[in-house]
């Protein structure tokens, strides 16, 4: 049962999702919906979104002289970074980059990257960005598989990719950034400086015109890999439709909560004050790209980078950056809000907290409300093949059921299906489906997985999930991390929000260890919060009071840092068995 938050407005909610739906997609708005066939699939889709990445980067010129990029001491205006932009795309085009050819990002978070990104999507390539953790021979596997024909490198990168770059067959060109003479060994190696300069330089390009490309909603913008927790990684094929759609499903997140609190949305005005987001995720994920870059892009914002996430330099930043918008995974939230010098910065520019990529505690909103009364935070779920976001939860909604990972937007759909392939009722646990605009179209060269993945429009998330009357999604766990324990399942994720609920707790994962008789059993890792204390004893029993006896962890050991995750944000579960191996 939820409880109501004491935060709530009187009367919340005004209206119900379906009203609140229904009114801001009415005829002649900007949230207008109507139905295409998309890949022989009927899909609900935005009708005034821009149709490809090339309208939304005109737009960015309303904002030529507001900064657009900060990294340490580079700013860059949104002119000087169009100049860049047009700058590279000329020499992609000079390369002989056609429509359709794979161009390849594999850096950090630098202003290049957006560059890099914005150039070759105008061009017509289909932008491939790697896991910049990648090793070697991974991302050889990813040049491989993609048929890149140009990359686009930092230093670092180049350096782990050099020795297998004659095995990419396909591969005529690398561009690298922040090079030394050694880098460039390579008579196919080229520094990236020498077309653009460096970001302080920026503003002095010589303007050029932009690529003049025939684009369409439908063609292909991108592929971004999967994580590969399972397997070799797959290339997700992503279309400007899934891209700007997904910046269409946040603007209808942000109007639904104003609707459903009974106030009038506001009406976008290029003219008001700039907002200001904190990067803490990498571009080259989906949510760093098309739920944070692209979307600052289009509004106008400014977008501050940091080379690694650090808390004690994020709390400098918001404050001499007065950032309005924070956020990345759950941990991200709970390092700022338990922070001991939390009362040194001034972090009243704040707006937003929002995160996604792994369980959070529903006791999380209520700390960040302490923190920050008049904080809108938010969380969400979505997965690189849905583009980023597919779900939002956001405002008193979240304050409300703070377990629940929201709601799709007026352009989505969900389904709880079954074993027997049947939607099962409100309530009960089956695998969540999704459809809408968001959905790749694919996997790249993988007929294969995209049979098994991709059905009539629907993605099978693998997900484990419920819908509760009102149409809330609650991630159950994932498919694959259901323990089975004698017979009895169990969700990794209920264990671990009973942890999180624990005041000394701040990270937590479980995982399944080996069990003669029963098959396996549940385990727990856990890192505790800066100066606080729990044994392993009191966390057990604390579970206990909460849960069934076969639920709680046989064993449950503690990290001294948060617990490791992939560059998607997600915890490295594989890796946290072998810390029980022979126990």
């Amino acid at each position: 049962m939820t409880t109501e938050s004491p935060n709530l407005p009187a009367g919340f909610p005004a209206m119900s999702i379906a009203e609140a739906h229904r009114r801001m997609t009415a005829p002649g708005s900007m949230l207008e919906v109507e139905e295409r066939e998309i890949r022989g699939a009927p899909i609900k889709v935005w009708k005034n979104a821009p149709p490809t990445l090339a309208e939304v980067f005109a737009m960015s010129q309303f904002f030529a002289d507001r900064t657009f990029l900060v990294n340490d001491d580079e700013r860059v205006t949104f002119d000087a970074h169009r100049r860049a932009v047009a700058s590279f795309a000329a020499r992609l085009t000079a390369d002989g980059i056609r429509k359709g050819d794979r161009v390849a990002i594999i850096m950090r978070n630098l202003p290049e990257w957006s560059v890099v990104f914005w150039a070759a999507a105008l061009t017509g390539a289909i932008v491939t960005p790697l896991n910049a953790w990648w090793t070697g021979p991974e991302l050889e596997y990813g040049l491989k598989d993609s048929g890149t024909k140009i990359v686009i490198a930092d230093a670092e990168r180049w350096e782990r990719l050099r020795e297998h770059a004659d095995d990419c067959r396909d591969l005529e060109k690398v561009y690298v950034g922040r090079s030394t003479e050694q880098d460039i060994a390579d008579p196919r190696v080229h520094k990236l400086e020498e077309v653009i300069g460096s970001p302080n330089t920026w503003a002095a390009i010589a303007q050029v015109d932009l690529p003049n490309v025939a684009l369409a909603a439908d063609d292909d913008a991108a592929i971004f890999y999967t994580s590969g927790t399972t397997g070799k990684p797959k290339g997700a094929v992503i279309t400007h439709r899934n891209i700007i759609s997904n910046v269409f499903n946040a603007l209808a997140a942000q109007t639904r909560a104003f609707l459903r609190r009974g106030e009038t949305p506001p009406q976008p005005n290029p003219l008001a004050a700039q907002k200001a987001v904190l990067i803490s995720v990498p571009f080259f994920h989906a949510t760093g790209c098309f739920a944070i870059m692209v979307p600052a892009l289009l509004a106008g914002m400014k977008l501050v980078m940091m080379r690694r996430w650090n808390v004690d330099r994020a709390l400098e930043i918001i404050e001499r950056e007065r950032i309005t918008t924070a956020g990345g995974v759950p941990t991200i939230a709970w390092q700022i809000i338990e922070h001991p010098r939390f009362d040194d910065f001034d972090l009243s520019s704040l707006e937003s907290i929002a995160y996604g990529g792994a369980p959070s505690a529903p006791e999380l909103v209520r700390r960040l409300k302490e923190r920050f009364p008049k904080l809108q935070p938010g969380q969400g779920w979505g997965m690189t093949e849905t583009s980023a976001t597919a779900t939002s939860n956001t405002g008193e909604d979240y304050e409300r059921k703070p377990s629940s990972c929201g709601v799709p937007s007026p352009t989505g759909e969900v389904r709880i299906v079954g074993a027997d392939g049947a939607d099962v009722p409100v309530g009960e646990v089956g695998e969540l489906w999704y459809r809408g605009p968001i959905v790749a179209r694919g996997y790249w060269n993988n007929p294969q997985a995209t049979a098994e993945t991709f059905v009539d429009g629907w993605v099978k998330t693998g997900d484990l999930a419920r819908v509760d009357e009102e149409g809330f999604v609650y991630i159950v766990d994932r498919a694959k991390d259901m323990l089975i324990r004698g017979g009895e399942n169990i969700y990794c994720v209920e264990v671990e929000n009973a942890l999180y609920d624990h005041p000394a707790v701040m990270d937590a994962a479980v995982v399944g260890i080996p069990h003669r008789i029963l098959g396996e059993e549940p385990a727990a890792v856990v890192h505790l919060k800066d100066g606080a204390a729990a044994s392993e004893e009191e966390l057990r029993h604390f579970v206990a009071q909460k849960l069934a006896a076969f639920k709680v962890p046989v064993k449950i050991l503690f990290l001294s840092e948060t617990l490791p995750r992939n560059a998607n944000g997600k915890i490295l579960k594989e890796d946290l068995k072998k810390l029980f191996a022979g126990q």
